[in-house]
């Protein structure tokens, strides 16, 4: 994938951290499935659609609701991956496709809500606003997430940051800002907005874990050559071993809710 408005237009695949990503991305916590929940995001007999789903983190973890779930990507390797292990779990009720978010082929009216986790900017905006306002049945209800590191509050994580630009100055870690939310564009003539929530919570990682997380980050996994992911890694490890453990690394989680006007 390239991106005109990312990494100075670089190519990055996330299909290529798809081992890494299933084992490690499932960092996400409890707090944020309980608000999901709480808004109405997985009920029994849902259909849900969840837009980038990578290896179907955010399915697998709402499965216990009795919802339904479709998870989608680009990459074929986090599909291929999502499935392999959603048959080894026994959860039937997800199904996989590979698709874009703009255009994923299903028919109109199909879900009752769509899940977007983490992967939102990287889509045109305003197609996939579109894609979801035709699929999602009336008064379905579109939920947009993302979870942010802190690095202006937490030293390990501004350290990391470094470490990636010295090995990829390409890389641009946008979105620590604090939020200033407004409606957005896309939304206009296709949703109403229902709640947004932001709060900042400190994620507990092991130090294996958390190298494995920044292992399937855009600016490493995703983007440079695997002699580089090493080189990086093998420092990355040296850093990491000046640290106690566990690692508590401060995290702000974002969830907008919409529900379509139709």
């Amino acid at each position: 994938m390239k991106l005109s408005y990312i990494d100075h237009s670089n190519d990055f695949d996330f299909g290529k951290t798809s081992e890494n990503y299933a084992r490690f991305r499932d960092i996400y916590p409890e707090s944020m499935y309980e608000k999901l929940i709480a808004m109405g995001i997985g009920k029994e007999g849902q259909q849900i659609l969840d837009l980038g789903s990578g290896t179907a983190i955010l399915p697998m973890n709402l499965y216990h609701t009795g919802a339904s779930f479709t998870a989608t990507d680009i990459a074929e390797n986090q599909i291929a991956v999502g499935r392999a292990l959603a048959r080894q779990k026994g959860m039937e009720r997800i199904a996989f496709k590979v698709c874009s978010a703009e255009a994923t082929g299903f028919d109109d009216s199909a879900f009752d809500a769509v899940t977007a986790v983490q992967c939102f900017p990287y889509f045109d905006t305003d197609k996939a606003a579109a894609e979801i306002f035709r699929v999602l049945k009336k008064q379905g209800v579109f939920c947009k997430i993302l979870m942010d590191w802190l690095p202006q509050e937490d030293a390990v994580i501004a350290e990391m940051i470094a470490l990636v630009q010295k090995y990829n100055p390409a890389w641009n870690p946008e979105g620590f800002q604090e939020y200033d939310y407004h409606f957005p564009d896309w939304a206009k003539d296709r949703f109403v907005g229902e709640a947004v929530v932001s709060y900042d919570e400190a994620l507990v990682f092991t130090k294996e874990a958390w190298l494995g997380r920044v292992l399937t980050c855009r600016g490493v996994g995703a983007s440079l050559p695997p002699e580089m992911v090493r080189e990086f890694e093998a420092e990355y490890r040296r850093i990491l071993a000046r640290y106690d453990e566990p690692l508590y690394l401060k995290h702000r989680i974002h969830i907008e809710l919409y529900r379509s006007i139709k």
